[in-house]
Order: structure tokens, then sequence, then C-alpha cells
């Protein structure tokens, strides 16, 4: 299959995006924002179907909604305690984001075939300026990650405490929803906005059922993404179902594996 120039541009772009989700996705988790995740991606849909719409290239439509999404999730933190309305405010915008969404294919006359390619992705059209965008979207993430990693981590879990030592508990979760939003819109490459955060929350859910420390979970998370991507895409090559089949039921596989190890 590595004899085909689309096989390897999907290689490529899994191999990008499942560093990136493995890592963004263990802090989500940690964090308990695994419901932003799975609406950031939603939310993107709106935006690539918008771009779709104005005739430019839906990554950057799903970048410029799911960010904008992302800073408002971020700004519902006050402090340390979050907005009892926080979840509220997240299934509004994205009850409200995916009626746009639909009138936006309206409006382009593709609410058939281009509905299709946002919601479950095309991981085997992926072209070489796409990886280039995804190639950015990830040293960004990551180098952002690097900056913000440690008051990060320290505020995901001591709050409080981490308040009291003056770190800047807001802004971090303000950069850290730009960097997730970020990501989500580069997992819906691979898996569409329906099932990106299966990327995102599989590999990361099922390092930290596993009790592992803040290194190895890391690890563990973008080597189990990275398994689900490249497997997904082996499977899909042998059998012809689609990748994220392979990498929804996967995460879940992976998870319910952890739950026995742990009991």
């Amino acid at each position: 299959m590595f004899e085909f120039e689309f096989m390897q541009h999907a290689f490529l772009g899994c191999t990008i995006v499942s560093v990136l989700a493995g890592t963004v996705g263990w802090f989500l988790i940690l964090r308990r924002q695994a419901f932003a995740a799975h609406a950031l991606s939603h939310i993107g849909f709106s935006g690539a179907a918008g771009a779709v719409w104005l005739g430019v290239s839906p990554l950057y439509g799903m970048i410029a909604f799911s960010l904008l999404a992302g800073l408002a999730m971020g700004s519902e933190a006050k402090g340390v305690v979050l907005s009892p309305h926080r979840d509220s405010m997240i299934g509004l915008v994205l009850a409200a984001s995916l009626g746009l969404g639909t009138w936006f294919l309206h409006e382009a006359n593709g609410a058939s075939s281009m509905a299709t390619t946002l919601l479950f992705g095309d991981v085997l059209g992926i072209d070489m300026p796409t990886l280039l965008a995804l190639t950015g979207v990830a040293v960004l993430c990551l180098s952002g990650l690097v900056f913000l990693g440690r008051p990060l981590l320290f505020a995901s879990l001591m709050p409080d405490v981490a308040q009291a030592r003056g770190v800047p508990v807001r802004l971090t979760s303000l950069g850290f929803m730009a960097i997730a939003a970020l990501a989500c819109s580069a997992c819906a490459e691979v898996s569409g906005a329906l099932l990106a955060f299966s990327l995102m929350v599989g590999p990361a859910a099922t390092a930290l059922r596993l009790g592992l420390g803040p290194i190895a979970g890391l690890v563990s998370a973008v080597a189990l993404a990275l398994f689900l991507s490249w497997g997904g895409l082996a499977l899909s090559w042998m059998t012809d179902i689609p990748v994220p089949f392979w990498i929804g039921l996967g995460a879940a596989a992976c998870y319910g594996m952890a739950c026995l190890v742990r009991r």
C-alpha cells in the first residue's frame, strides 16, 4: 500500500495528528474536558462548511471557528472555579453551530457529498498543502504546550494551590483551550468532525485509567493514538471499511482493556 502516494500522505497525516492528539488529549482528560473536545470538533464542522461556501480550504474555516469557540470556553473559567453554566453554554453553542453548518452547506449547494466528507473525514484525500498546514498547526500547538506545560499541569492537579502561588490560572486555561481547538481541527482531517474526539479522548483516557504518571501517560497516549490511526489505515486498506470506524472501535477497546487491567 505504500507504493501509492495517497497512502503515503495518509500515513504522514495520521502521524502528525496522532502525536498532537495524544499530547493535547491527555491534558483534556486530566482537566475533565472531554465534552469540550467533542464540542470543538463539531463546531469546527460549521467553520469548514462556511469555508466551502466561501470557496476556501475547509481546514482554515474549521480552525477559525474552533479557535473562537475554544477561547470562549476558556474564558468561562473564573479563577479556579469553572462556571456552573459552562456545559449548558457549550451545548447551546454546539447545537447552534451545527444548524449554521447545515445552512452553509445548503447555500454552497453541496449538502450531500460535502457533508459526508466534513463529518466523517477523508484521510485518503490529504494532499501536500494539507500536510504542510497540519505540520504548522502541530508545531504551533506543541510549542505552546512546552511553554504552558508546567503551569498547566500544576493548575490541573491543584488549582487552588496554583492560584495561591501566583499561577495565572485563567490565562493558562485560555491558552490551553486555544491549543485544544487547533488540535481538534487537525484531528478532524483524519477522522472527521463527528469522530475527531475519539482520537483525542480514547488514548488519553486509556493512559489515565492505567494510573500512569505525566511523562509515561503522555508517551502512552501518543503511542496509542499512533497505533489507532496507523492500524485504522491498514485495516481500512484490507477491508475497505472507513478509517474512522476502526479508530472509534479501537479507542473503545483500548479503554475496556485498561479497565480490565486495573481490576
